[in-house]
């Protein structure tokens, strides 16, 4: 679940790659995917039978009982429901709950940023294949009942942020009980050993764990999967000596006969006892979550060849043990190692589990990043600890947060069985809006039955609804910690998006006319001095609002002026060559232009890229490009937007702005066949080396005709004012929002954005640092959004 990638590693191996790299691929996900699966052993059976044990002493026909669920629950979640199905519903190779609602939002045109333009359904990794008559009658109701409602598609996001937020919430449960777990076998070498000892320990180690978490994972995560392979085969072959030794017919407890005569024996104590079982496939949506790291074919195969049948060997070995020796539960694993590897296995087992907490706490960083790109998280710091590895994140609030949160459980519950209810809960929870948002990617992604779909829903989700029941009926017992985390998330994440959403709306609505631009003149009714102006601004059409507040209140403005906008798209990446989309607004003496910058949500916006170099480059070749792609300079006044930074012999696309596309029939689209004066591709790449900087150079025309005879005048003289204004240095122009309710708000309205909102805003990250806008360059003006 860490990114440590860059744009989808998966899409680097395609089905033609070689044995060797999807067998190293396969090595590599043991370590990253499979460590919190992979020490759940430690505490299953435990957690299992503890239920059990307040009211009678387990018994032999119990520990069968529990095998066969412990077999079927990880042959049916994480053999078929993930490796056979879910594995095959990728974005662009990447995986996860936020892929998944990437795709329907995508096939069910469900805006998922604000500022959702045509022009990305035209990226490479915008890949939408709607076959309508394959798509059933009642799959085409169905998605209209989605698109028409937005209370269903709020709906849909809801419940895509509980799934985020349950996941947030394992990133602090899993250290806890993982190491609290490994920890206390100690007082199984010592029997009277006070609790508080292997309390004070576990502590130490989550301190040391997520204290290291700022110097980055890289250096010692070469070690990730040989520790995770070696806890599997002792943990195999401890299994393998324990059959042999104790109980060989436990083998027989595959049958599913035993399930029933669990459940019929115990009853409603059986039912409750579940939630212990289903502490065997946390972890298991990892599988998915990393399908960006990995392949496919890599992640299948390091499960159905080593990890499942290693750990489902550990399992069986386990309850061997225990069938002979019921009394030995609380440290049912511990005790079955043999005494003189105890020391080595211990010390295996909390490595493991140190590694299975890393694999989480790094998961959690990047999907906090995911919930910042889509603008359902408040701007926090993401610093990144690597300079080769791509992804690889650390976000410090975050990062203390959960170490706060895991010291907190760990001491309040000071025993595996509390957090191990609580930890239930939030696993649960998570595979069963899995399964509900697959269900809709089978339908309307993979365009199949509604009985198909509703089939895949009804096998998994009963499973899962069964383990639901039983998680949820432990929440006075623990399981109310996840609950409340999640609450608290998603509390967060939607007054955010809400505010943002508002916010939006009202510089939508405020936007200024052409006519009110075009009123103004050439020099905007100020003085016009040389530099380049950077007006940041959330729309992707239109003057905002603010820019008539920096008429109003600055005296001069600079030659050239540029709308910027930074803006999220629908997919996880963005290619170097399709993001930049530049217009023009306003007749060409105007010298004011438009440029979005998009980013997938997986993206990162690393702090030594060359943006200022990256934009003068692509408006010097929109600038030489326009002139043969345009016939009428009037249509180009606003609503058109070129995809720049390709090269000449790739087509150049004009797009307007899907929600003014109304508003922008009288558009025309741009003709083919113009060729770039000079090919600006070297101006494009990316600087690594932050000093020195480099400078933007372009040659310009030395003649006013080229070889054609066209007339490149204007081009020259436009060309030149760019050159010119770039020497005289840029400066960033940024609105200090205050966002406040309407009085005829309703109370919850008020309070979510002038306290909430407004609460949020100040606590979270300036977006001129966001942006890494120097502070001698920015200026600041402030407005008032009464939404």
């Amino acid at each position: 679940m860490d990114s440590e990638s860059g744009p989808s590693a998966a899409s680097m191996y395609s089905e033609k790659a070689s044995l060797a790299m999807i067998l190293t691929l396969a090595y590599q996900s043991c370590g990253v995917v499979y460590g919190d699966l992979s020490v759940s052993p430690l505490y299953v059976f435990r957690a299992t039978f503890a239920r059990i044990l307040e009211v009678d002493p387990i018994e032999e026909f119990e520990v069968y009982g529990v095998l066969s669920f412990v077999f079927w629950t990880l042959t049916l979640i994480p053999v078929l429901k993930y490796s056979l199905i879910v594995l095959n519903a990728q974005d662009n190779g990447e995986g996860g709950t936020f892929a998944l609602y990437s795709l329907l939002c995508r096939h069910l045109k469900l805006s998922i940023v604000l500022n959702q333009q045509s022009a990305d359904e035209e990226l490479s990794a915008y890949k939408v294949e709607r076959h309508p008559s394959v798509e059933s009658l009642r799959g085409v109701r169905f998605r209209q009942l989605l698109e028409k409602h937005k209370v269903l598609q709020n709906g849909l996001l809801i419940v895509v942020l509980l799934g985020t937020c349950m996941v947030i919430g394992d990133g602090a449960l899993t250290p806890a009980l993982s190491v609290l777990s490994a920890i206390d076998g100690i007082r199984v070498a010592a029997p009277n050993l006070h609790n508080d000892v292997t309390v004070i320990v576990s502590c130490i180690i989550l301190v040391l764990l997520f204290g290291l978490q700022q110097m980055g994972t890289h250096r010692v995560s070469f070690l990730f999967a040989p520790i995770i392979l070696a806890w599997l085969v002792c943990s195999a072959a401890i299994g393998v000596y324990n059959v042999i030794v104790w109980n060989p017919s436990i083998l027989k407890a595959i049958n599913p006969y035993y399930m029933y005569y669990f459940f019929n024996q115990d009853g409603r104590e059986g039912w409750i006892s579940l939630g212990g079982v289903l502490l065997c496939i946390t972890g298991a949506e990892a599988m998915y979550a990393d399908l960006g790291h990995f392949s496919p074919t890599s992640i299948k195969l390091a499960f159905t060849g080593v990890v499942y049948p290693l750990l489902m060997t550990g399992y069986i070995g386990q309850a061997a043990y225990l069938s002979k020796n019921l009394d030995e539960v609380e440290h049912a694993f511990f005790k079955s190692v043999p005494e003189p590897v105890f020391w080595p296995v211990f010390i295996i087992a909390t490595l493991a589990s140190i590694v299975g907490s890393q694999a989480v706490i790094s998961a959690t960083f990047s999907i906090i990043s995911q919930c910042m790109a889509l603008g359902c998280f408040p701007r926090v710091k993401v610093v990144h600890t690597s300079k080769n590895i791509h992804g690889q994140i650390y976000i410090p609030e975050v990062n203390w947060m959960m170490m706060l949160l895991c010291l907190a459980l760990t001491i309040g519950f000071r025993n595996v069985i509390g957090i191990g209810n609580a930890y239930g809960v939030a696993v649960i929870t998570v595979m069963l809006v899995t399964t509900c948002l697959m269900t809709l990617v089978i339908i309307f992604v993979w365009q199949r039955s509604l009985l198909l779909a509703f089939s895949f829903l009804f096998v998994f989700g009963s499973v899962e609804l069964l383990y639901l029941s039983t998680a949820y009926y432990k929440v006075p017992q623990g399981g109310w910690v996840p609950l409340v985390i999640a609450g608290v998330f998603m509390t967060i994440m939607y007054v955010w998006n809400f505010g943002t959403t508002k916010k939006y709306e009202f510089d939508f609505q405020n936007k200024l006319s052409m006519k009110w631009l075009l009123d103004l003149g050439p020099s905007l009714g100020i003085v016009r001095v040389p530099g380049i102006g950077l007006i940041y601004t959330d729309l992707v059409s239109g003057v905002p609002a603010i820019f008539s507040h920096f008429v109003a209140n600055l005296p001069a403005f600079h030659e050239v002026l540029v709308f910027v906008c930074m803006k999220s798209a629908p997919v996880p990446y963005v290619a170097n060559h399709e993001r930049y989309l530049i217009g023009r607004i306003g007749p060409r003496d105007y010298h004011m232009y438009r440029c979005v910058v998009r980013y997938g949500y997986k993206d990162v916006r690393k702090d030594e890229n060359d943006f200022e170099n990256q934009l003068i480059a692509n408006l010097a070749e929109f600038i030489q490009t326009e002139e043969t792609s345009f016939n009428d300079e009037r249509s180009s006044y606003e609503g058109h937007l070129t995809v720049m930074g390709t090269t000449p012999e790739l087509l150049q696309r004009d797009f307007s702005s899907r929600m003014d596309e109304e508003e922008s029939i009288r558009s025309m689209a741009m003709s083919n066949g113009g060729e770039s004066l000079q090919s600006m591709e070297w101006l494009r790449t990316s600087s690594p080396a932050p000093v020195p900087r480099r400078r933007v150079h372009f040659d310009i025309p030395s003649s006013d005709t080229d070889d054609d005879g066209r007339d490149l005048s204007d081009v020259r003289r436009e060309l030149t004012v760019l050159s010119k204004a770039k020497e005289a240095g840029i400066a960033y122009m940024l609105s200090h929002s205050y966002v406040k309710a309407k009085k005829s708000s309703s109370l919850l309205k008020r309070v979510a954005i002038n306290y909430a909102y407004t609460f949020l805003r100040k606590n979270s990250r300036d977006p001129a640092i966001i942006f890494n806008i120097p502070h001698t360059s920015l200026i600041e003006v402030g407005m008032f959004y009464y939404v």
